[in-house]
């Protein structure tokens, strides 16, 4: 390079040096705000108002065997890797995280090569190729914090969609649980319903002796047959229920339908029985714990981000940019002369007829839709806990009074049907007390199934069957497990 053409380059980039070193002076760091803490934006009680605490810790991430349910265990861990949702959930976590690196990459300046050839054609042509090359850079120096703006945006976008995915998982899990309580009582209640139809064969046998030998009426007989046919008429209804249910489930777990439905029909099972007394942690711990609170958060200090990188329009961009390159009529020569230049820009917003006071208005408005989409990820997690708990509790009591209610019909059954053998009792009361104890072994299950379901409604509600999803910026330590 010439010594004029170095004294040149030096003499510029002293220039933009200066200029960007004054500058920097003057900046500033990113005008986004942080979220307002939790307090502010929605009290919180210190304790709750409806749910008792209790004394049974629950393993949040793992709540779901507690139910003693193996076929359970199988299928959530099932769901938990094959579920469509929750892939789903896993891609937009990925383009975060490619967002997140895009972002991160306006702080580096750009390089572009270009090259080529040229020849001159016609009649006073010459012969040689003009070769050239060269790289042109530019790099925007981000004195109002415009980009560390952007980059923070795209880290609480990241984080959201983290927590997100997190969500989808938690809410997943439940339903894999709560299905599979629903198809353990369709089947416990499709066995009620044959067995009560094998009982009601041989009430109808029973009252057809007795028309022939001249000791009942034919009302007996038509009575116990309309008793069997609407026994009869349920099971068919029972049974699909059971495979719509099973059906459900099999979407869930990512397969198609019919193995599940083998699984739960091949080994039968009683509804299972959740644990009593299950320990609720603190209003503020379990919001901590939830992933759409968090997820709700972090949409927050993004879009508040996001309001600052808008503001920002209205301050001076600069820039630097420049090119080197060479040219000569052969490769070998290539290199012999090098030339390039620097250049130092500022530019100033003057009037764009509103466009960046639009864009600003808008990401507040924004960020406003998010504060309120917080509060309200808040008040419906205090809703859920306390609506679940009161729901588990009612349901254990329902159960232990339908439980008690379930074993006098069946001793009254069988009082009426010996008495109605021996002649003793009329058709009318032996179909009462049968009727009694349909009922009520029906109640049973339902509730035994409501209690489950229960249970499984408080364990989500309290932020349970969800993990930390690798690579979405979050520190393990803020998801923190209830304690005993």
């Amino acid at each position: 390079m010439a010594t004029s053409e170095r004294r040149r380059v030096k003499t510029f980039a002293a220039a933009s040096a200066a200029l960007v070193a004054v500058l920097a002076l003057g900046g500033c760091a990113s005008l986004g705000a942080d979220p307002p803490a939790m307090a502010r934006v929605q009290p919180v009680p210190e304790r709750w108002v409806l749910a008792a605490p209790g004394e049974t810790a629950v393993p949040l991430d793992r709540y779901f065997e507690m139910l003693g349910d193996p076929l359970v265990d199988t299928l959530v861990a099932r769901a938990r890797r094959d579920n469509l949702d929750i892939a789903q959930a896993a891609a937009r976590l990925r383009a975060a995280r490619a967002g997140l690196r895009q972002a991160r990459a306006d702080l580096l300046p750009t390089f572009n090569a270009n090259g080529g050839a040229r020849r001159d054609v016609g009649d006073l042509a010459s012969d040689d190729v003009q070769l050239s090359l060269g790289v042109d850079a530019a790099w925007e120096i981000d004195l109002f914090g415009r980009i560390d703006g952007a980059i923070d945006a795209a880290r609480g976008d990241l984080q959201a969609v983290g927590y997100s995915r997190g969500d989808v998982e938690r809410l997943v899990v439940a339903q894999v649980a709560t299905q599979v309580v629903s198809a353990r009582a369709l089947a416990a209640q499709l066995a009620i319903a044959r067995d009560t139809l094998a009982n009601q064969d041989d009430n109808l046998q029973i009252a057809r002796w007795r028309n022939q030998a001249g000791l009942a009426n034919s009302l007996d007989v038509e009575q116990a047959r309309t008793q069997r046919a609407q026994t009869a008429a349920t099971i068919p209804q029972l049974e699909s229920n059971l495979v719509a249910v099973a059906n459900a489930i099999s979407t869930l777990i990512g397969e198609p339908p019919g193995e599940v439905y083998r699984a739960l029909t091949t080994g039968p099972r009683a509804v299972p029985a959740p644990p009593a007394n299950v320990a609720i942690n603190a209003p503020a711990d379990t919001l901590r714990r939830r992933p759409d609170v968090s997820a709700a958060e972090a949409r927050l200090a993004a879009d508040l981000d996001r309001v600052g990188v808008a503001r920002t329009q209205l301050y001076p961009l600069a820039r630097l940019s420049g090119t080197i390159g060479t040219s000569a009529r052969n490769v070998g020569s290539l290199f012999d002369l090098v030339s390039g230049n620097i250049f130092a820009s500022l530019s100033q917003l003057i009037f764009d007829g509103g466009r960046a006071r639009g864009r600003i208005e808008g990401a507040e408005a924004a960020a406003d839709a998010s504060l309120a989409a917080w509060r309200q990820s808040i008040l419906v997690a205090l809703q859920e806990v306390e609506s679940a708990a009161v729901d588990l509790e009612a349901n254990a009591a329902q159960v232990r009074a339908l439980a008690e209610a379930s074993e006098g019909a069946q001793n009254a059954s069988l009082l009426a049907r010996s008495q109605y053998q021996a002649g003793l009792i009329d058709f009318q009361r032996l179909l009462v007390a049968e009727s009694q104890l349909l009922a009520t072994r029906n109640a049973l299950v339902g509730a035994e199934a409501a209690r489950a379901q229960a249970f499984v409604s408080l364990a989500r509600a309290l932020g349970g069957g969800w993990s930390v999803p690798v690579g979405a910026g979050l520190e393990p330590e803020s998801v923190r497990e209830p304690s005993a």
